[in-house]
């Protein structure tokens, strides 16, 4: 698979790994291997970053579109995150509630889906 493709399945920054991973080719031999027993620099990136966007967003607890609306479009590090979280911008607790509210939905339309399947195989 390509570098980019691995480094988003493994959840890593693809410009902060190393050179020969992003120059080459990542068989799912060489994948799994780095899944099962990461590498130092694997499991440096995993813990300090850069983190990619997604990762970033998770940490955060808002959306992708929450990161961008809050102006930060970048990598940002583990240390830089726990600084946001400090802070406590008035964008991040805006994106965190409104990342809340749609969890909540989501529990709702789930819930509601499972009401009506329930129904159905009781009329049948």
């Amino acid at each position: 698979m390509k570098p980019a493709t691995a480094a988003k399945k493994l959840g890593v920054y693809l410009e902060a790994t190393p050179a020969e991973f992003r120059e080459g080719v990542v068989t799912r031999e060489e994948f799994n291997a780095l899944q099962a027993d990461p590498p130092e620099w694997l499991r440096e990136l995993r813990r300090d970053g850069p983190h990619p966007r997604p990762v970033v967003a998770a940490k955060l607890g808002v959306s992708i579109s929450g990161l961008a609306r809050g102006g930060v479009t970048d990598a940002l590090t583990t240390e830089q995150i726990e600084a946001l979280k400090q802070e406590s911008p008035e964008w991040l607790r805006r994106e965190r509630a409104t990342q809340a509210e749609v969890r909540k939905e989501a529990v709702r339309l789930k819930e509601k889906r499972a009401e009506k399947v329930e129904k159905a195989e009781e009329r049948s």
